[in-house]
């Protein structure tokens, strides 16, 4: 794999990270795309630890008074909040840990990926007929949130896209369903990171290299798209990516076929 391969995997990988278009799909269809052959699971890992940064950076001083939160008293809101990104993690945990192997094969099938890519379209579109609410985060919500991001583990099934959308679906208001996900997303990337961190163990230097610039380019392209995905939301333009998730799809499984 080139530089300039990783480069634009790296581009690809923070741009649609947070943006609802599935990282995962996007990754897996450009590497057979330009017939490449990144280092798998560990290349991934590593250009999601670049945007593991970005949204660390973005949000960091509501993490800031999360982890106060735990510590100094009167700060329910916050205590609150980090028991409901508990709960919206346990699903992807779970679903990771059974079904890890499932999950690997399917990023080596591009067919699958483009379906999956079709079906993110189709949740997307769907947020356009459901009318926006008023409520809060509370525990059921985020365990229905969390079940969005476990089945976001499928590649072509947008992360993002997933978690907001079951947000909307449960009344919750937009722009605390998009930070909601972003919040979320951080167990979840961080979680993946060390699950996988054996497989980082024995690369050589320029597989080394390869790691960083990959995580650099998603770094920078992943604070982009964060703060893309926030003004998309509260313009009510989200359910319009799932034109384009159907578009790629259709292309994906055309092509592949």
């Amino acid at each position: 794999m080139s530089y300039f391969d990783v480069i634009i995997l790296g581009i690809i990988q923070g741009l649609t990270e947070f943006l609802p278009v599935s990282s995962s799909g996007h990754l897996v269809l450009a590497e057979h795309i330009l017939k490449v052959k990144s280092s798998g699971v560990s290349f991934e890992l590593a250009v999601h630890f670049g945007t593991l940064m970005s949204v660390l950076i973005y949000f960091r001083n509501d993490i800031i008074r999360l982890v106060q939160s735990l510590f100094v008293r009167g700060m329910d809101r916050e205590r609150k909040m980090v028991f409901y990104l508990i709960i919206g993690t346990i699903p992807a945990g779970v679903a990771g840990v059974l079904f890890e192997d499932f999950f690997e094969r399917a990023f080596s099938e591009p067919e699958m990926t483009s379906i999956m890519l079709m079906i993110t379209g189709l949740i997307l579109i769907w947020t356009g007929f459901v009318r926006m609410g008023e409520e809060n985060i509370g525990i059921w919500r985020a365990l229905i949130i969390g079940i969005g991001q476990a089945i976001a583990i499928m590649p072509g099934i947008s992360r993002s896209g997933s978690t907001i959308s079951a947000g909307l679906f449960c009344k919750v208001k937009p722009v605390k369903a998009a930070e909601f996900s972003f919040l979320l997303s951080i167990p979840a990337i961080a979680g993946a990171i060390v699950f996988k961190i054996k497989e980082f163990s024995n690369v050589g230097q320029i597989t080394l290299d390869h790691f960083l610039i990959g995580a650099l380019f998603s770094f920078i392209f992943g604070l982009l798209a964060v703060y893309l995905l926030l003004d998309i939301v509260k313009r009510g333009k989200f359910k319009y990516f799932g034109i384009y998730c159907l578009v790629v799809g259709i292309f994906g499984l055309i092509y592949f076929m």
